[in-house]
């Protein structure tokens, strides 16, 4: 809406008028309302030509909002008709659950980190609508590369490359993993603040469908016990279990051997040199906590109580000593009501080493301690079902095969030969026994809380919420590609999809599980009416709210006209 004028030699009239384009395609423009002339206008509000002028702009200015309230209000009339049939090769369901995701892609910046890459490579395609979409459908539509292209067709905005354009773009994205890593931690600060000061450690591996050695695919200790060669994955998250940094090693490599290259990366690329190192025994050698003790960093490691020198192992084995976590009180053990079988109790004592001074710290669970008592006695029976039919399978090296309670002796009669007899060991039942309910954590933070130690300690199981979610939720494994650059491009979208789904779910308001969240994006999605515009087919719930809410637009309305589609677009890519 704009003010014009018409002049005569008496007077001069104030409009208010529209623009519009006409059947024919051509601009013209209609009067809305007269507001009357200039005599009038001045007599009417006490002023002069340049008061009148504003005034009249003030009301084209209202006319407009008015305007496109009354428009976006306005019901749709489409007409459909029952004898007519659909067109062939017309789409009409689209996904569009990415858009939150795109929400999250643009706030990283990725798009800017995009065009540094392409600065320093010749290409011609588009990398960033290839990342982003490679992104989106790990978590919307996990699949190969050639089923997530057509995944991304799907989309209100479908992809403009093609396919091998995507399989030359994972050979950029490999050769930039490091640089892509240490922007999106700089960016991820646009988003919130990370909890950085804690970094939890671990790793895990992945297997690939071969049966032979291949570079890094070399034969390991699967997690999912599968004879096939793997590939390992180091993983830092921050406090709140953000995904920091990453790195790819050999299958058959000591994984103690991983931290250091990618601590130094952090340190060195993400200028991020004071924190708590937190992770489990198994990664929580001498060399990695003198690793971790060094400037203004710390750490918070899981004590393997049987691989405590003798003297600490049997002071961490008596049940006396012990104080109520709570408030510090003195108990025995011996004598917990059923009312303290809730708490949680511990005592402390310092651990030198030739390198470190430590403090060890033994806990102990009432509750934790059944819960070892009743899985075990379930294995205690197995095992003596397998005592009496007198046979034994292989036992494999597992710490909860119930074939480790089992034991054989050589039973020989004069002349006769040796037969192999079963029994039940109770020995190794009553050792095991005597762990039950204990944990033990060591650190180098001498001086500080006990209670403040345990909680940094128990916030591990983040790092294996986010494996658990990789693997299963995402299908980052078995992994199909060959090429070594093309694997590490595989799971740096992998890892980038996981850092775009956990600070969504982070900047939530609710509180919602990775099954909630993934659901309700996979769900939304939209209906091509006539070309007029777009319907929601999805049901609209308090997460949905929440997400429009979060990323500061709205899909959920009844009606979405195609201009109107264009500017949620433009939004969730924060423009």
């Amino acid at each position: 809406m704009r003010i014009t004028t018409s002049k005569s030699k008496n007077s001069e009239s104030f409009y208010i008028t529209q623009s519009y384009t006409n059947a024919n395609g051509k601009s013209t423009s209609k009067t809305i309302r007269k507001l009357g002339t200039l005599a009038e206008l001045s007599a009417q509000l006490h002023t002069d030509r340049d008061g009148v002028v504003e005034w009249a702009n003030e009301q084209a200015r209202l006319e407009t909002l008015k305007y496109k309230s009354e428009k976006e209000d306005a019901t749709v009339m489409i007409p459909f008709h029952s004898n007519r049939l659909m067109d062939y090769n017309k789409q009409k369901l689209f996904s569009g659950g990415y858009l939150f995701l795109q929400s999250i892609y643009y706030g990283l910046k990725l798009d800017s980190v995009c065009r540094k890459i392409k600065s320093r490579h010749k290409f011609e395609y588009d990398l960033n609508a290839i990342l982003s979409d490679l992104i989106y459908t790990r978590v919307l539509e996990p699949s190969s590369k050639s089923s997530s292209f057509r995944a991304a067709k799907q989309f209100l905005e479908p992809p403009t490359y093609e396919l091998h354009d995507v399989y030359r773009a994972l050979s950029v994205l490999a050769s930039e993993m490091d640089f892509i890593q240490s922007e999106v931690y700089k960016n991820s600060f646009f988003l919130g603040d990370r909890m950085d000061r804690i970094l939890y450690y671990d790793c895990t591996n992945y297997y690939f469908e071969i049966e032979q050695e291949d570079g890094d695919k070399k034969y390991g200790k699967s997690k999912e016990h599968r004879p096939n060669p793997i590939i390992q994955m180091g993983l830092f998250t921050d406090g709140d279990g953000i995904p920091l940094a990453f790195s790819l090693f050999p299958g058959n490599q000591n994984e103690q051997k991983s931290l250091k290259p990618l601590e130094t990366k952090i340190l060195q690329q993400f200028g991020c040199d004071k924190f708590i190192y937190c992770s489990d025994a198994g990664l929580a050698s001498e060399d990695n906590r003198v690793l971790n003790h060094m400037g203004q960093r710390a750490f918070i490691v899981t004590q393997s109580i049987k691989k405590l020198p003798a003297e600490d192992r049997a002071w961490a084995l008596k049940k006396t000593g012990f104080k109520r976590l709570s408030d510090d009180k003195p108990v025995d053990l011996t004598k917990l009501t059923d009312d303290d079988k809730n708490q949680l109790y511990y005592k402390d004592e310092p651990l030198t080493t030739k390198k470190l001074d430590q403090k060890l710290i033994i806990t102990y669970s009432p509750k934790y301690a059944a819960y070892q008592k009743a899985i075990r006695a379930e294995q205690i029976c197995r095992a003596e079902k397998m005592v009496a039919n007198g046979s034994l399978k292989k036992q494999r090296k597992n710490p909860n095969d119930p074939a480790r309670f089992v034991n054989k002796v050589a039973v020989t009669n004069e002349g006769e030969k040796a037969k192999i007899h079963y029994y039940l060991d109770t020995d190794k039942i009553a050792e095991e026994e005597m762990y039950d309910g204990l944990y033990a954590v060591c650190t180098d933070l001498l001086d500080d809380d006990v209670a403040d130690i345990l909680k940094v300690s128990e916030g591990r199981w983040q790092i294996e919420d986010c494996f658990r979610t990789m693997k299963t939720d995402f299908e980052a494994r078995p992994v199909y590609l060959n090429r070594e650059d093309r694997i590490k491009a595989h799971f740096l979208t992998c890892f980038l999809a996981l850092l775009h789904f956990r600070l969504l779910n982070r900047s939530l308001k609710g509180t919602y599980t990775t099954e909630q969240l993934l659901h309700t994006l996979k769900d939304i999605k939209f209906t091509d009416i006539e070309e007029q515009g777009f319907m929601p087919v999805y049901e609209r719930q308090e997460i949905t709210d929440d997400l429009h809410e979060t990323c500061g637009f709205r899909t959920d309305y009844q009606f979405i006209t195609k201009r109107k589609m264009k500017g949620i677009q433009k939004k969730s890519k924060r423009r």
